[in-house]
């Protein structure tokens, strides 16, 4: 029916708007580009993408009924004016902190300003560390070792088909919980239910990324307004996520306080970020956002990503084989129980160019906004209103020929190598600029736990690919879907055999 009422309506209106950006969607008075919108829906990343790919600029403009004029920007040099040359003119904006602000509150990721500046400098400090570098390394050996191998084993044992993207994800989950709150959820061990926690923050991250992208922006604060459908159901989720949250931040004071441990930040007794921030005198609300916070950014990032490649390198059978030889490489165990060390970690090029490849093609975060504070022009010319949103988007980055050649559409991990095709050359990754690759955004606000994800994501890759062959069930190509971070739809079905180079050390 909405589909017939939108036919009719493009039919009678007959005048559009004129654009600043004349590549921009068909928009008409009032209503914008709504009817195009809807029609859409269901693939509004490559409808983008074909949008840009037609636009001299790489940058289209779009009117949405009742939301905020939005640019978006596949141009490097519009993604370095923004995130870095003119930043303080666009912040995350009461518009983007509304549509999260539920979830994340006065979180990092979802603040401006003086509270932003004051957490940014708090955390950039801890990230650094090097006590929490060991901690991280610590609890992926751990996770590993205890409960993603055994998993994989018994999986192989039984010939079961696992959906991987759920294990990566349960993994995540136990991960940056450890990492975040030192709280151990056990999500990855399948002979429990899925903890309420797990189910009620997926919950609302599909909710709230949602309300983003309703062909009617007003919708959602409306439902929000009289609490019914999706928006009743999210304070209920949320209601779970910070009693959960709060609950466990009492439990540490009181372990803290009554330990008296004035040294677990720097390291001793546990070394999570919860700690730490707790140790440094920080209020209960502002420690309860800023977790949070930290969970959502990795808590499905790096399962994405890694998800991702683990069908690529299935598809991809000779950059399997390199990945292989590059971890057979820097192992150092002397048995069949694979030892890789921080450091060799840092040495895996190959593999590093691999993940990169799969976040280029699919990335974790498909697109980003800020909103203009004033009036601006853009380096490609295009004029930006005062509150407008200006949206950069890897996901369309990726696949644009004029960044990434023609064969933008394949996977090819040595185009991240100044000599592609010669292995001897592979030491050293190119310097490739984050404006051109902004998948851990960029300026001051790039991710502080850039490295800790490379490192988390290689160590996972490795352990597995080095014992197991994943080979997944069907031959269909899985469809990319966008929420607040990207997932595979139906997941990734898989069967697990041990591998002969493994078995056979």
């Amino acid at each position: 029916m909405l589909s017939f009422l939108f036919s009719l309506l493009r039919k009678s209106l007959v005048i559009s708007i004129n654009n600043s950006n004349s590549y921009g969607p068909l928009s008409y008075p009032i209503i914008g580009c709504l009817i195009s919108f809807y029609e859409n829906r269901r693939r509004l990343l490559d409808w983008y993408t074909d949008l840009l790919s037609c636009s001299p600029s790489k940058t289209i403009v779009v009117h949405r009924l009742g939301a905020p004029r939005t640019v978006v920007t596949a141009n490097p040099t519009n993604v370095e004016y923004v995130l870095k040359t003119n930043f303080a003119n666009f912040p995350k904006g009461k518009p983007f902190t509304e549509i999260l602000g539920d979830l994340l509150g006065c979180g990092i990721f979802n603040v401006d300003g003086e509270s932003w500046s004051t957490q940014r400098k708090l955390a950039s400090h801890e990230f650094t560390t090097r006590s929490l570098r060991e901690f991280v390394v610590k609890t992926l050996e751990e996770e590993v070792r205890d409960r993603l191998i055994p998993l994989l084993e018994e999986a192989a044992q039984h010939d079961t088909v696992l959906d991987l993207q759920e294990v990566l994800k349960r993994f995540a989950f136990d991960t940056i919980c450890k990492v975040s709150l030192g709280h151990d959820p056990r999500c990855l061990d399948v002979s429990r239910p899925v903890p309420s926690l797990v189910r009620a923050f997926e919950s609302a991250a599909e909710i709230s990324a949602k309300r983003g992208t309703a062909p009617v922006f007003l919708i959602w604060k409306v439902k929000r307004l009289f609490r019914v459908g999706s928006e009743k159901k999210l304070r209920e989720e949320l209601g779970l996520i910070r009693g959960s949250v709060s609950e466990i931040i009492r439990n540490k004071r009181k372990l803290l306080e009554d330990t008296k441990c004035e040294k677990e930040g720097g390291g001793g007794g546990g070394g999570d970020l919860l700690s730490r921030l707790l140790l440094a005198g920080h209020e209960e609300e502002v420690v309860r956002d800023m977790v949070i916070s930290f969970i959502m950014a990795g808590r499905d990032t790096t399962s994405a990503a890694m998800t991702w490649l683990f069908w690529l390198l299935s598809e991809n059978r000779g950059a399997e084989k390199l990945v292989l030889d590059e971890i057979r490489k820097h192992d150092t165990g002397k048995t069949n129980n694979i030892v890789l060390s921080y450091e060799a970690l840092q040495e895996m090029n190959f593999l590093k160019a691999c993940l990169c490849e799969s976040m280029r093609l699919y990335p974790p975060v498909p697109w980003d906004s800020k909103h203009a504070g004033n009036d601006d022009v853009l380096p490609d010319g295009t004029f930006v209103r005062k509150g407008d949103r200006v949206t950069y988007f890897p996901y369309g980055m990726g696949r644009m020929e004029e960044l990434w050649g023609k064969d933008c559409l394949e996977f090819k991990p040595d185009r991240w190598f100044d000599e592609p095709g010669d292995q001897a050359n592979w030491a050293l990754m190119k310097p490739v600029s984050p404006f051109k690759f902004p998948v851990f955004q960029a300026g001051p606000r790039v991710c502080l736990g850039k490295e800790m994800a490379f490192t988390q994501m290689k160590y996972v890759v490795a352990s597995v690919l080095s014992r197991f062959e994943i080979r997944p069930v069907s031959l269909d190509r899985p469809a990319f879907v966008p929420l607040l971070t990207a997932h595979m739809a139906g997941g990734l079905r898989v069967s697990v055999r041990k591998r002969e180079a493994a078995s056979n050390r």
